[in-house]
């Protein structure tokens, strides 16, 4: 049976390609025009589109106003004459063979479900996509340094932000930064001018020229956070503000051993003696800074800070800031600083009942709590913050830590040296020393 059929099925196959064979050959005319058979066999297709007339109940008629022709190469032909069309009176306008509107530019088409293709809903663009034709059935999305604006129709430029000179937080930051600085530069002179006297001998006049030096630092170092992020901007941004603070604290805690060398030397037969004079606290100042220092070289090899813009954080905004480049690498910064604010802190409530003749530790106690306090404040604020107002966060601690260093140590030195002469002396410091 299988072999009879296969006989079967060639000899029908092989009539048909002959018949196909005399048929592409064949040429006539009719009404319609020349016809004649493509290599499948297939005739030209001709549909004629009529309009029927209906005059009354018995009397009706039909008007040809086009054609629709497929001819033997395939090519297809629409040939329509709307002004041979007559309408019924009712009919106050073309009907339509639509069941949907057309969509607006701004809007996409969206298919209903089980319902002709031509039965659809417009869905509005979202945010950052656009249609600028009618019955578009999928948005465009905008380049990332554009917007769609309100109609959705258009892509348009978005908007730069960052935080500048121009900025009215910009300019009060910069006012702060720069009050505060002077301010700094101006004790810095006080000490050098009274250099020789006991207030300024007594703890360290050498690590309180560091720090004085390095808080004004820190406060112009605040500057390179405002301004248009570029790629110098971004690399001396973090090392600067990580170095520099690590001079600081390292000072501070600099100057706590001393004090407690010091006083610890006065009592007899201690082993203390020996390191009176001696550079400790300036070898102690340069192993933390080396320390940092490998830190932020680490950092910068790995994954240094960058220009980059941030376009998610708020619609229709191109936000330019500086990338961290790596997050661990930042918060390294950061967490060796607050390690070494948190030692002076403990040092210094160690030291903080010592003579008030030799003792500094109870400024440094309380200014290394308002540093602590400050940084760790600054965390989750910085975490929860986007756009230019992280920035301002950043600038923030680094201005209120710094000045309560500034706060805390110095002002009361400079009280004394400049109003309350008096005190200044050795004789003054000694018997206050005797009395405690």
């Amino acid at each position: 049976m299988t072999v009879e059929f296969s006989v079967i099925h060639d000899m029908r196959k092989a009539i048909l390609d002959h018949l196909h064979h005399h048929m592409r050959n064949v040429h006539f005319k009719t009404t319609s025009g020349d016809m004649s058979f493509n290599a499948q066999g297939d005739p030209p297709t001709h549909f004629d589109i009529v309009n029927w007339l209906y005059f009354s109940e018995v009397k009706t008629t039909f008007l040809n106003v086009g054609n629709f022709i497929i001819n033997s190469a395939g090519q297809m032909q629409f040939n329509f004459s709307d002004r041979d069309i007559h309408w019924h009176p009712d009919f106050t306008q073309i009907p339509r063979s639509v069941c949907s509107e057309s969509c607006s530019p701004g809007y996409r088409k969206v298919l209903q479900k089980d319902r002709p293709i031509c039965c659809y809903d417009c869905s509005p663009c979202p945010d950052g996509e656009i249609t600028h034709l009618s019955d578009m059935a999928n948005c465009i999305k905008c380049p990332r340094d554009q917007w769609s604006n309100e109609r959705r129709d258009a892509c348009i430029p978005r908007i730069i932000e960052f935080l500048s000179y121009e900025d009215p937080l910009g300019v009060a930051l910069f006012s702060i930064a720069s009050f505060f600085s002077l301010l700094t530069a101006v004790m810095l002179g006080i000490f050098i001018k009274y250099r020789n006297t006991p207030l300024v001998k007594a703890n360290n006049r050498d690590l309180s020229y560091t720090l004085l030096l390095s808080l004004m630092l820190c406060f112009l170092c605040s500057l390179l956070f405002i301004g248009r992020p570029s790629k110098a901007s971004c690399l001396l941004q973090q090392t600067s503000f990580g170095l520099i603070f690590t001079i600081a604290a390292s000072s501070v805690l600099g100057k706590t051993i001393t004090l407690i060398i010091a006083f610890k030397a006065t009592k007899p037969g201690s082993k203390f003696r020996k390191w009176v004079g001696t550079r400790v606290s300036s070898y102690l100042l340069l192993l933390c800074t080396l320390v940092q220092v490998l830190i932020c070289t680490m950092w910068l090899i790995h994954a240094a800070p960058f220009p980059d813009i941030d376009t998610t954080s708020e619609t229709g905004k191109m936000i330019l800031q500086c990338n961290e480049g790596s997050v661990i690498g930042f918060y390294s910064v950061v967490g060796y600083m607050g390690l070494l604010a948190l030692l002076s802190f403990i040092v210094a409530s160690i030291a903080r009942k010592l003579p008030d003749s030799f003792n500094e530790a109870q400024l440094i106690t309380f200014s290394m709590l308002v540093f602590c306090s400050v940084w760790v404040a600054f965390i989750p604020a910085y975490m929860s913050t986007k756009g230019k107002y992280m920035v301002a966060v950043e600038i923030f601690a680094i201005l209120s830590s710094s000045a309560g260093l500034l706060g805390c140590i110095f002002i009361p030195k400079c009280y004394v040296i400049l109003l309350r002469p008096e005190r200044n002396t050795k004789q003054y410091l000694m018997g206050k020393h005797a009395k405690t």
